[in-house]
């Protein structure tokens, strides 16, 4: 147990004072008790008895008073507390037609606004983190509950090179994986880790794994990198995971420029809904904002049970009020005053 405001613990000096003090005006009180016309002192078993009731009110009372200074040090203490968990990951398509102007200003910063929107929202429990994917998938941000680092991430994001929605896929299930073990997981890479797999394909686990985690895939649904990503959705399906896929463009298109040439880029609406059905999930458009709030509603969340740091000062200035109360109440019950 540690305390917040550990000089206050020092109020606990008083007490031996207070202790004295009452010490001397009760055996002064009783020493006067005969001059004043008070009863006899009890003999024998009715002597004990009123011995023991004259101690417990003001020992109850000193309880109190000692339970109060150690609340007025606001004491905090590694509690194992229940709570509803989800992981949402933003899977971002950072491809050069994502630099497309179809949307305004470009597809970039439309899906920055519908992923901003989306965090600033973010219902207590869940964690978002961030993935980037082009022709390769890294993650940018580890799930967290911080907006701010969200919104950071978010804000690094820039256009890159071709498209992999599987990259994409797989990346995130990873980031999930690893997020979902703990804090203790290898995530660095030493002379001491084992060599990265020549496979991209996820290692195998049980069917549901990471029920309690969603994806949200924003991009054009151009792809043209390997693998599959219908084949990669169905490897999120079976661990559990939906996928909510966001469209980044228009149907028409527009024309981007790609390394000097050219390209024309429109929305693929076809891939991205395959995804999304594949998964569970389902397919917005970046500009419905509203709807995109929905997918929090359908997260399914799980209840853990997380040890964490919290302030227990109630406990003790709740424990500390029955003591004094009880202290009061015996002691005008037993004895006709307070101690």
């Amino acid at each position: 147990m540690t305390f917040i405001w550990p000089p206050m613990l020092l109020s606990l000096a008083l007490i031996p004072i207070g202790v004295l003090l009452y010490w001397i005006i009760d055996r002064r009180r009783r020493r006067l008790l005969p001059t004043f016309g008070g009863p006899e002192p009890a003999q024998g078993r009715s002597r004990r008895l009123a011995g023991l009731r004259r101690r417990i009110p003001p020992a109850l009372m000193l309880c109190g008073l000692v339970v109060m200074s150690v609340a007025l040090g606001r004491p905090q203490a590694v509690v194992a507390l229940p709570r509803e968990e989800g992981t949402v990951i933003l899977a971002f398509d950072v491809s050069a037609s994502m630099a497309a102007t179809d949307l305004t200003p470009t597809r970039m910063e439309a899906a920055r606004v519908a992923a901003k929107d989306f965090v600033a929202r973010q219902p207590s429990g869940v964690t978002v983190g961030v993935v980037a994917f082009s022709d390769s998938g890294v993650s940018i941000q580890m799930p967290t509950d911080d907006q701010a680092a969200v919104d950071a991430a978010i804000d690094r994001l820039a256009p890159q090179r071709g498209t992999s929605l599987g990259q994409g896929i797989i990346a995130s299930l990873n980031v999930i994986a690893q997020a979902e073990a703990g804090p203790w997981a290898n995530d660095y890479y030493s002379n001491q880790s084992p060599a990265p797999s020549p496979t991209a394909t996820p290692t195998p686990v049980a069917s549901g794994t990471h029920d309690s985690a969603v994806i949200v895939l924003l991009s054009d649904g151009e792809n043209n990198e390997s693998p599959d990503p219908l084949a990669a959705a169905q490897t999120a399906a079976d661990r559990g995971v939906r996928i909510y896929t966001v469209g980044v463009g228009s149907s028409a298109g527009t024309s981007v420029t790609v390394s000097g040439f050219q390209v024309h880029t429109q929305l693929d609406q076809a891939t991205l809904q395959g995804i999304s059905q594949v998964t569970g999930g389902s397919y917005y458009s970046a500009a419905d904002s509203q709807q995109l709030r929905s997918i929090y509603d359908n997260l399914d969340t799980q209840l853990v049970i997380q040890p964490q740091m919290t302030e227990i000062t109630a406990l003790f200035a709740g424990l500390s009020l029955v003591l004094l109360i009880a202290g009061g109440l015996t002691s005008l019950a037993w004895l006709g005053r307070l101690p």
